[in-house]
């Protein structure tokens, strides 16, 4: 081990407080060292000389000075995202320990996407709860945007759902389970919902129930429609939320696309339609990430494995 490491690894274990770690993360929040002081019940100067020793225990400066306040650096960045995940971990071990004494026997919270929320996700959570039903299950609905940031930071076990962008993947470990087609959607009553086939021309007067612009598939869609003569829909709204997009759908003058395990059950009951059109694109694995095994509670391993058992059988 380097003799630099070893000399801040033996500062922090002897030296560093949470109450420190806390002040790092408040004045990462708000950018201002006076608004975190006030936080935390200390004074000003005080939390500064408490940044200053954090600084030269780990001998980086951790903040910059500019005219609106205090923003931190790539050090300060990195140090405030491990106290979060200290803080994220001491959380979920109270909370374990709680769970425990209250006989619920563990806790596991899993990020959603929507690719996983009809299907995948409600019967690994029936299959473990058919096996341990003291397990407290708590379910976040998000976009990767929103539910990897989380997962790196502790405040998230898992996240299922299409595998994210390689931005996404550092620092995680990711499972593919199966994989997912993208389909098109209209409501029974659209005017292409008996249509035998079809061309993009035939949709070119639809507005579309899209994806959000931070996502993957959303730009692989713009870049789609750049490709078909810079098509613009006349009616364009941004949703993940499948009740929504499933009313929309329903009255009858939108297109939508999703991955196509989602829309099965409303497809079979004939309140939804897919179009005969193939999309070249959107095809991906569907998987669950996660931060390590070694990181996951026994409730956690517990769904990772209910999550492979009924992946296998769609």
């Amino acid at each position: 081990m380097p003799a630099r490491h070893s000399r801040i690894v033996e500062r922090a274990l002897t030296r560093l407080k949470l109450r420190q770690l806390r002040l790092l993360v408040a004045v990462g929040r708000t950018g201002n060292i006076q608004a975190a002081a006030r936080e935390l019940n200390v004074s000003q100067p005080a939390a500064t000389k408490m940044i200053k020793d954090l600084e030269l225990d780990f001998e980086v400066r951790l903040f910059d000075r500019t005219n609106r306040g205090v923003v931190p650096t790539i050090y300060g960045e990195a140090l405030i995202r491990h106290g979060k995940l200290i803080f994220a971990q001491i959380s979920n071990a109270a909370q374990e320990l709680d769970d425990l004494t209250e006989g619920t026997s563990g806790r596991v919270v899993v990020g959603t996407l929507l690719a996983a929320s009809s299907h995948l996700l409600p019967m690994a959570i029936a299959r473990v709860l058919a096996k341990r039903p003291n397990v407290m299950i708590k379910v976040v609905e998000g976009t990767n945007e929103v539910l990897m940031p989380a997962l790196r930071a502790g405040e998230i076990d898992l996240v299922v759902g299409r595998l994210p962008a390689h931005r996404h993947r550092q620092e995680l470990d990711q499972i593919a389970l199966y994989e997912e087609e993208i389909t098109l959607l209209v409501g029974s009553i659209h005017p292409l919902a008996n249509a035998a086939e079809l061309t993009f021309d035939d949709m070119r007067d639809f507005g579309w129930i899209l994806p959000p612009i931070e996502t993957t598939l959303r730009r692989q869609v713009d870049r789609y429609f750049l490709d078909e003569e810079q098509y613009h829909p006349p009616v364009t709204v941004e949703s993940v939320s499948y009740l929504t997009n499933r009313a929309l759908l329903a009255e009858g003058s939108l297109i939508g696309l999703m991955p196509a395990h989602v829309p099965a059950r409303d497809v079979a009951q004939g309140l939804l339609c897919r179009l005969p059109f193939r999309l070249p694109f959107g095809a991906g694995p569907v998987g669950v990430s996660y931060r390590g095994k070694e990181r996951l509670s026994p409730a956690g391993l517990v769904l990772l494995d209910a999550l492979r058992e009924v992946a296998g059988s769609l």
